[in-house]
């Protein structure tokens, strides 16, 4: 079992590699616009998992899929080549889920905007059910002086 700092160290490093043996080496034609995004590697360092996107259509992310899988064993040589582990982690592509999410997001984003734009246009011109402030506020002082059982400044003490 190895720490998670050491898993980390090494999942960077395959991130790098795989993405420049991907620019350098990998000349397939259906490798489209690849983006390396992240790596994880398991805690006992045998499998490592590379999260990628592609600008593009589903098409193009489907040949690219199709690209990088063929490429594993490249890759993998690669990558063990570069990082000097004794044994060289196996390669798992995942699509990244990020773009997707960031989509949905935006969507979300202007639904609200278009509802607070209807709410603005529909609140322009109302008035208010009842008063404009309608929270109490204490009395004025002189409404105060003539109420039962408070005490005036000019009275003296009460003669018996």
């Amino acid at each position: 079992m190895t720490d998670n700092a050491r898993a980390r160290k090494l999942a960077d490093r395959i991130q790098v590699v795989v993405a420049e043996t991907l620019d350098r080496r990998i000349k397939d034609p259906r490798l489209g616009f690849v983006t390396i995004t992240d790596a994880r590697v398991t805690g006992d360092l045998r499998e490592a998992t590379v999260f990628y996107t592609v600008y593009g259509d589903d098409e193009e992310r489907a040949a690219s899929a199709a690209a990088l899988e063929s490429a594993k064993g490249v890759l993998r040589s690669e990558v063990g080549r570069q990082t000097g582990v004794r044994f060289t982690p196996t390669l798992a592509f995942v699509p990244d889920a990020l773009p997707d999410n960031a989509r949905t997001i935006e969507d979300l984003l202007d639904k609200a905007r278009t509802r607070d734009a209807e709410v603005r246009e529909v609140s322009t011109g109302a008035t208010y059910a009842g008063e404009a402030d309608p929270y109490r506020k204490p009395e004025d002082e002189d409404d105060e002086a003539g109420t039962p059982g408070s005490t005036d400044k000019n009275e003296g003490p009460a003669s018996a």
